[in-house]
């Protein structure tokens, strides 16, 4: 032991016996930055590097390496390094190379390739490419990630001169879009865009084809929440693929044939299994993906001719297992056919496959199943049997085909051929609701019969003075100046339609119970950056707040609270408690409905109707039974008093016992008083027998 101590002793003697010009201080990088930005010094700019590769390997193995020039020995050091080269380098490499102070495309940096310029200096922009990139992988914080690649997004031209880094690079970009919280994916989607616009064709295939990797990745399952993050995710694939349609279309054709592959297996082989690689979210959400893009770019001629077949893959898609519980992913298939149709001005007939849902004894029938919970259909792709015997789900299933119905009709509610196309979705809504046997979706039909008549008669009554063809190019401008104003009888009802979905919507999302303080919390936004990064006060400013020393191994530990803000916090947490303990608990949750007699009649209401919860914690139920006590005592010392106060103390004991749930008023009638508990039995029975007489 005391030759390890000797050892020890002596290796710390060599440490300190170091000259002191290799640890960098703040005052050193002060004259570094000084030299730089007064006369732009390419030793101060080589010094700068070197301090910034020790910061990026800071705590690394070979960190402490002696052959070292320059170790940092403060935290305060370190942020001053990485905030100066990551906000200052790219001009300063720009103005070195002689490239433009903003942007640049990569014949640009083609062009500086065989310079003197470059020759001399292009290991700077590796060395700075190459550390960022190192640091980028060690990180953990969001912020700091952020923070680093928005400085880096400038200096992402000059990748094009490093293949290697390059790829690296988008490797990294497209792991903290999949996997980032915050504004982290957002970040890295520009970060990625830039590159695509910028270096072209040499990264548009790895971008393309990682990026919908990631997104298969990332949209297995799906919730309510989820579900807004996914979307977000899509749109920035389908943001992704308008830098370049032509490169675009190559992949989305590979992809889109994929999903007909599958679809064809499970056509042929109907099997569970190869029905499964269908019924899922994934597939279904790369088809809502590939959607969005021929909406999206309709317009083009690049991703127009991709219409059909996805139209085709959807379409047998909805029709592959047409039972009653997959009738949300029927729901969402025709949705999307009503996308594509409206996007690119083409009839899809979506009616048969929304009318052939209503004939399905699921939906023909009142519900046995009771109310049952609320359902969101947008979230689901299958049902259990349980729900499909509910009021909620049938109701939700009517409504959706309701609006998807008079979504489709309103579509071609201009056209000259309206009579004609509606005739026989208007035949079979009227055959509808003389077979139903539920009032509320007859009167559902019927509302929606009148406005099909009623835009029949509009669109019969305008083309009575036409004078051309149905095969003439002029019935293409038919009604064309009430298409803008949007005065269909349809459109106008597809509006009122659309604003009760949204309530519907709005209210599914609200009535979710919070908590905690945050938790359960529903994004309605996608996450935007606070700032631009062209503003580099800001951005320096920002920076400051994010590279904190507390990242740094052995840095100075955050400022801990106090000792008196922390009794501070022991006492309202102590007070929130015990307001906890003394408001009223809910006992039962029980649904209200539009039409009191299903409840009554259907005695599976009360069977699914949730379980009471506790009433108190148990130092309040230990309460209750002495008050009660000392109550009876009081009605017993009462009784030889007056009957004015008799009847007084009787009204004290009715407002201190606690009144009972509905369920428990149906199914036990509780006594009135405490004194009526009091009477012998056969008392009791003497009053009914007076009553029923």
């Amino acid at each position: 032991m005391l030759v390890d101590e000797e050892i020890r002793d002596r290796d710390i003697a060599k440490k300190n016996q170091k000259p002191s010009d290799n640890v960098i201080t703040t005052a050193l990088v002060e004259s570094w930055c000084n030299s730089v930005r007064e006369n732009g010094k390419i030793s101060a700019v080589r010094s700068l590097l070197k301090a910034f590769r020790i910061a990026c390997h800071y705590g690394d193995d070979g960190g402490g390496d002696a052959s070292a020039k320059y170790t940092i020995m403060s935290s305060s050091v370190f942020n001053k390094v990485m905030l100066f080269v990551l906000s200052e380098m790219d001009g300063i490499l720009r103005n070195v190379l002689g490239l433009p102070a903003y942007g640049g495309k990569k014949e640009t940096v083609n062009d500086l390739l065989h310079t003197k310029k470059w020759m001399n200096y292009h290991h700077l922009a590796k060395s700075y490419l190459g550390n960022a990139l190192y640091v980028l992988n060690q990180m953990t914080d969001t912020q700091m990630i952020s923070f680093t690649l928005r400085r880096l997004k400038f200096s992402s031209v000059l990748l094009v001169a490093f293949p290697a880094l390059l790829r690296k690079y988008i490797k990294v970009a497209l792991h903290f879009w999949s996997t980032g919280e915050g504004v982290l994916p957002l970040v890295a989607f520009f970060f990625l865009r830039d590159i695509c616009i910028r270096i072209g064709s040499d990264c548009l295939d790895d971008c393309f084809k990682g990026i919908y990797k990631a997104y298969v990745l990332n949209c297995h399952f799906v919730n309510a929440v989820k579900l807004q993050y996914i979307q977000f995710r899509a749109n920035c694939v389908i943001e992704l693929l308008g830098v370049d349609l032509p490169t675009a279309y190559q992949h989305a054709f590979v992809f889109i044939r994929q999903l007909g592959m599958i679809l064809r297996d499970a056509i042929t082989m109907k099997t569970k299994d190869s029905f499964r690689k269908v019924y899922e979210w994934k597939f279904m959400n790369c088809l809502e993906l590939w959607t969005g893009a021929i909406c999206t770019y309709s317009s083009e001629a690049d991703l127009r001719p991709l219409a059909y077949p996805l139209t085709q893959i959807i379409s047998g898609v909805a029709r592959l297992v047409p039972t009653a519980r997959y009738i949300p992913l029927r729901l969402r298939c025709v949705r999307m056919l009503n996308r594509i149709a409206a996007s690119t001005g083409t009839f899809i007939p979506v009616s048969m496959l929304l009318l052939d849902m209503l004939e399905m004894k699921e939906l023909d029938r009142p519900p046995t199943g009771g109310v049952g919970k609320a359902i969101d259909l947008r979230a689901e792709l299958k049902v259990n049997k349980s729900t499909l015997k509910t009021r909620a789900f049938q109701e939700a299933c009517v409504f959706s085909v309701v609006e998807e119905l008079a979504e489709h009709l309103a579509q071609w509610s201009y056209s000259v051929a309206f009579f004609e196309l509606s005739f026989i979705p208007a035949a079979r809504l009227r055959s509808f609701c003389k077979t139903t046997k539920v009032e509320r979706f007859r009167k559902q039909m019927r509302e929606l019969i009148r406005w099909i008549e009623a835009n029949s008669k509009f669109t019969n009554e305008k083309r009575m003075s036409v004078t051309f063809l149905p095969n003439d190019p002029a019935a293409a401008s038919f009604l064309e100046d009430e298409k803008k104003s949007g005065a269909s009888p349809l459109s106008q009802y597809v509006a009122t339609l659309r604003e009760v979905a949204r309530q519907r919507s709005d209210s599914l999302t609200e009535s979710s119970v919070l908590v905690g303080e945050h938790s359960s919390v529903f994004r309605n936004k996608i996450p935007e950056s606070d700032e631009d990064d062209d503003d580099d006060d800001a951005a320096n400013e920002k920076g400051a707040v994010v590279f904190s020393s507390s990242w740094l191994p052995g840095g100075t530990p955050e400022a801990k609270p106090s000792k008196k803000e922390k009794k501070k916090k022991k006492r309202k947490a102590e007070h929130q408690e015990e307001l906890a303990s003394d408001e009223d608990v809910v006992e039962d949750l029980i649904l209200s409905s539009d039409e009191d007699e299903s409840l009554d009649d259907s005695s599976s209401d009360e069977d699914e109707s949730p379980k009471p919860l506790p009433s108190k914690p148990q130092s309040n139920k230990q309460k209750r039974p002495t008050d009660l006590s000392k109550k009876k005592s009081l009605l017993k010392k009462s009784k030889t008093k007056s009957s004015a106060s008799d009847s007084a103390s009787k009204g004290n004991v009715d407002s201190a016992k606690p009144t009972p749930s509905k369920q428990h008023r149906k199914k036990q009638n509780a006594p009135a008083n405490l004194s009526k508990m009091d009477l012998p039995s056969h008392a009791k029975k003497s009053k009914k027998r007076k009553i029923s007489n």
